[in-house]
């Protein structure tokens, strides 16, 4: 409920600001509780005066992320929902937008639950099995479990070969920028960040570290790694560069491997990275008319003029988006990854355990990794599927 009002101390009934006051009883406010929202002007005068006030009420600030926590803890959110509210408040470009919105729609969460929900019905089943053998049980109940047990091992793994795109998404795709030396791979990362960021120079060698821009590329999250030239040297920190620049060229998503137009042998030294993940850009067309010896499949551009950069953008943008377009829930977090890492090796352990006691333990951490994702593990879920599905000590 919405209603206009005039806020006023309370100490002596000062006016303060006009405003709406909202009000929004629980459980169906965001948090499960009893919610007030002032809607105030936002000018610092009334906003001290307001906070002021409300101390003396006996009210506090809230610690970072403090309703986030009670939604969660009120049973509003899971915890991956309550992570993608985070995601959601930081996120930069459209991608990172659509994947935070999907997750905090329930769908990463969705789908750990219903694989939970599978492997509780399973570790159920397993588990009379083994305490209530003469309970006239069906002697096929083992033999089921290890076949929904190889579905669901099948399920987690395809889950897990993701190549870490959730991950990627949400932090930055890297596309790294190697080439030999004074090919203009400063300048062509200038010009993609639309700012000076690298220093510039016709004296090759002058990019010696790695210098790492984000940028949004038709909305996706893109770190862009410009990187030192390509070519043996006796200077110690050139050779540390090289190292640098080939250490970050093989873990790039991408790689545009820039050469000079006026070079087009030294396109050669593209052949380190086969495949379509490196894409061959063919700089200075400006000072090289003739692009007949350019090889097939170059993009010839010119950072100093432009020529060209909007195609090259346009090409990134698709290969990119080739590797995110999907409506599958992505893994999104480090803690997600290494608690379904645990659930694979525990359900791989169950598989080959040799006796049902051991399968049911194993069964039983992995519903535990699970559960651990979204927050929620409860015993009781257990003990309630047992009598549900066997209608056992009636």
């Amino acid at each position: 409920m919405a209603t206009h009002v005039r806020f006023c101390d309370r100490n002596g009934g000062e006016p303060i600001d006009d405003g709406l006051a909202l009000w929004f009883p629980g459980p169906h406010s965001a948090t499960g509780e009893d919610i007030a929202e002032l809607h105030l002007h936002g000018s610092r005068a009334v906003l001290s005066t307001v906070i002021a006030v409300l101390r003396r009420c006996g009210l506090r600030l809230a610690e970072p992320g403090e309703f986030t926590k009670r939604a969660f803890q009120n049973g509003k959110l899971d915890l991956t929902q309550a992570e993608a509210i985070a995601d959601l408040a930081a996120a930069e470009t459209e991608a990172q937008r659509r994947q935070a919105l999907r997750q905090l729609d329930g769908s990463l969460g969705d789908l750990y639950r219903g694989w939970a929900d599978r492997l509780l019905r399973l570790l159920a089943h397993l588990e009379a099995a083994i305490d209530f053998p003469d309970e006239g049980l069906p002697p096929e109940v083992e033999a089921q479990v290890e076949n929904d047990a190889r579905r669901l091992m099948a399920e987690l793994e395809a889950h897990l070969a993701d190549s870490r795109r959730g991950e990627r998404l949400r932090d930055g795709i890297a596309v790294a920028i190697v080439g030999p030396p004074n090919a203009g791979k400063s300048s062509l990362l200038n010009q993609l960040a639309q700012r000076e960021a690298a220093i510039t120079s016709p004296i090759a060698g002058t990019t010696r570290d790695v210098i790492e821009v984000a940028i949004d590329l038709a909305g996706y999250p893109v770190l862009l790694a410009d990187t030192a030239g390509l070519r043996d040297s006796g200077d110690v920190i050139e050779q540390e560069g090289l190292r640098r620049a080939l250490a970050r060229a093989e873990v790039a998503e991408l790689r545009l491997f820039v050469f000079d137009a006026q070079h087009p042998e030294d396109a050669a030294g593209a052949a380190a990275w086969p495949g379509p993940a490196t894409l061959l850009v063919a700089n200075k067309t400006d000072l090289a008319p003739d692009r007949s010896a350019l090889p097939v499949g170059a993009m010839a551009v010119s950072a100093l003029t432009g020529d060209g950069l909007a195609e090259l953008i346009d090409v990134l943008a698709e290969r990119i988006a080739a590797g995110y377009q999907t409506e599958a829930p992505l893994l999104t977090r480090a803690r997600h990854r290494e608690a379904l890492e645990t659930a694979a090796d525990a359900l791989r352990r169950s598989l080959d355990a040799g006796l049902p006691e051991l399968r049911a333990e194993d069964l039983r951490l992995v519903w535990r990794s699970l559960g651990r994702i979204t927050g929620r593990v409860d015993v009781e879920d257990l003990l309630d599927v047992i009598f549900a599905d066997f209608c056992i000590g009636k």
